[in-house]
């Protein structure tokens, strides 16, 4: 059993990590921390009136830790072999924060966007590139360390349509225009707390386009000489916008190809993709990456988004495009699969990887 820590304990992310290490058969939460505000109090007490989760209660095993200040770093790698981190801070101090748990020999998965662009820095979605951990040597020797480094996970806008995207890199896709209709937990909101997008859409989502632009490239990329090098195609064209829904990232996507495919191709791509998981029993590994829904009105957010415990990719609406070549429309849980979701998948990979 692996002990871990979660950094940036009280936020909704934070939250969500919380739920989903609760019964986690390979990791336990044997540390929490936060900004100075929340250190010191009993977990349950830091985040009295800012649980996220209504009707689903403060894990146990955790209620009643002593919630560490996130900076005392000493004070949190007495107690774990590995931590999550999901502060919310300044970008310089949120690099500073995450290179001084690794250089202090604590690996860090992050669900931060600071070290996304560094190309001795994996950006995981395990089933696709998990073969750029390989990049880790280079970054240890960076960070003069022996055992710790920074893995992260990339924003969850682009979790949605990344992952259809990749079982058609045989045909190569040029052009890429998405349209992200994000929820509100995106931002860590939620409805009580964001009451101005009840009957509204917010056509801005501050860094979302660009990053929704640029990172897959990073995801598509190879490791070459120990570093990441992105792919140049396909080119991307994002739009992203905040939408009154809980939970759930609606993405549609229009593509063109170098070599355009069937119809049945494309579907058969989806329906037979195989994966860098596969047979690796990681516990929260979706049975099915990957599912088509024949319905011409589905995937919807409500009804779609827990599809394998929020860890599967829905998708829909294969057809013509007028412009490219093709369309379709994509669903990810975004604090699960996008989020925290990810990262605890992440750390199973690299964990049965002897990374952890």
């Amino acid at each position: 059993m692996h002990r871990v820590g979660i950094i940036g304990a009280t936020g909704m992310v934070g939250q969500r990590f919380a739920l989903l290490l609760e019964n986690h058969p390979w990791f336990q939460v044997t540390a929490v921390a936060a900004s100075p505000k929340s250190a010191g109090k009993p977990y349950r007490k830091a985040v009295e009136g800012r649980w996220a989760f209504k009707g689903t209660p403060i894990p146990e095993n955790i209620a009643d830790l002593i919630v560490q200040d996130a900076s005392d770093i000493q004070s949190v790698a007495r107690k774990v072999d590995f931590v999550f981190c999901a502060v919310d801070m300044p970008v310089d101090q949120m690099l500073a924060l995450e290179e001084a748990y690794a250089k202090a020999e604590i690996p860090v998965i992050s669900n931060n966007k600071v070290c996304r662009g560094l190309d001795d820095v994996p950006m995981l979605i395990p089933e696709i590139n998990g073969n750029h951990i390989s990049v880790i040597e280079t970054q240890k020797k960076r960070l003069g360390t022996k055992r710790g480094f920074i893995a992260v996970k990339p924003n969850c806008s682009i979790q949605s349509y990344v992952p259809a995207i990749w079982p058609l890199m045989q045909f190569g896709p040029e052009e890429l225009i998405v349209c992200t209709y994000q929820s509100i937990s995106g931002a860590g909101k939620t409805f009580e707390t964001m009451p101005e997008i009840l009957d509204n859409v917010n056509p801005f989502i501050k860094g979302e386009d660009e990053k929704s632009e640029i990172e897959p490239l990073k995801i598509f990329g190879s490791v070459v000489d120990g570093r990441i090098v992105n792919t140049a195609e396909p080119v991307i064209s994002a739009q992203c916008i905040r939408v009154p829904c809980s939970d759930g990232h609606l993405a549609a996507v229009s593509v063109k190809f170098k070599h355009k495919p069937t119809i049945e191709q494309i579907l058969d791509c989806w329906k037979d993709v195989r994966t860098e998981t596969d047979g690796m029993d990681l516990p929260s590994s979706p049975k099915q990456f990957l599912k088509y829904m024949e319905e011409p009105d589905r995937p919807q957010i409500r009804l779609d988004r827990d599809f394998e415990h929020g860890m599967g990719i829905s998708i829909g609406r294969l057809r013509e495009d007028a412009v490219l070549d093709y369309k379709f429309v994509c669903l990810s849980h975004n604090t699960i699969r996008g989020a925290a979701g990810g990262g605890v998948l992440s750390a199973e990979y690299l964990c049965k990887m002897n990374y952890l």
